[in-house]
């Protein structure tokens, strides 16, 4: 994939304006813009560390998902698998609008290449509505505009065997992308923009 892209937030928007019509989404537009959203990073330390990160990071896992539902359904995704264009961007583009408020910038001394005491920057969490991952992302968005089925169960699963609920036993993961396909695929778009087109920091 070619992720050129010189404005992620541009692009962003873009998609979602295009895409995301149904009651409530301009509300629910406003909010993300009034957010940390276009700022925050993806994680701490790990995928798309640094300012941005999460819009980059939302930005190129659409575009994984599209490619994956265009090969899998020969460009006919719609139909075979019943999920609209707007849906594939509500899943990609909102998964992680859990991240929103979710991180905060501290300083640590480190010394520098002479011997000196600098203080530089990182991220840490600050988590003000502990309600989990995917499932917060649910909940946050719900807050606006309804759901529909498909796109609560992808956005919520889409950590997959990460999820800490599957680390504590939960059989639901296996459940959702047995009846759900799209979840599944959208892990797996999510996973490839986090491991093949995402850096750890700049």
């Amino acid at each position: 994939m070619d992720y050129r892209i010189k404005d992620y937030k541009a692009e962003f928007l873009r998609i979602y304006k295009e895409n995301i019509t149904r009651e409530g989404s301009k509300e629910l537009l406003n909010y993300i813009e009034s957010s940390d959203f276009f700022t925050a990073p993806a994680s701490t330390r790990f995928h798309s560390a640094f300012e941005g990160g999460l819009c980059e990071h939302s930005v190129k896992a659409y575009y994984r998902f599209m490619q994956l539902l265009e090969n899998e359904y020969e460009g006919d995704f719609e139909e075979k698998l019943n999920i609209s264009y707007e849906s594939v961007a509500i899943i990609a583009l909102l998964h992680d609008i859990c991240k929103v408020g979710f991180y905060k910038m501290e300083f640590r001394n480190v010394k520098n290449e002479y011997g000196e005491w600098d203080k530089k920057p990182y991220y840490t969490i600050d988590d003000s509505l502990p309600y989990g991952h995917g499932e917060k992302s649910v909940y946050m968005i719900s807050g606006f505009m309804r759901l529909k089925r498909e796109e609560a169960m992808a956005i919520n699963w889409h950590m997959g065997g990460f999820d800490t609920r599957v680390l504590g036993g939960s059989y639901g993961l296996s459940d959702a992308f047995y009846k759900y396909p799209v979840a599944l695929l959208f892990h797996i778009a999510d996973v490839q923009a986090t491991y093949l087109d995402e850096t750890i920091s700049r």
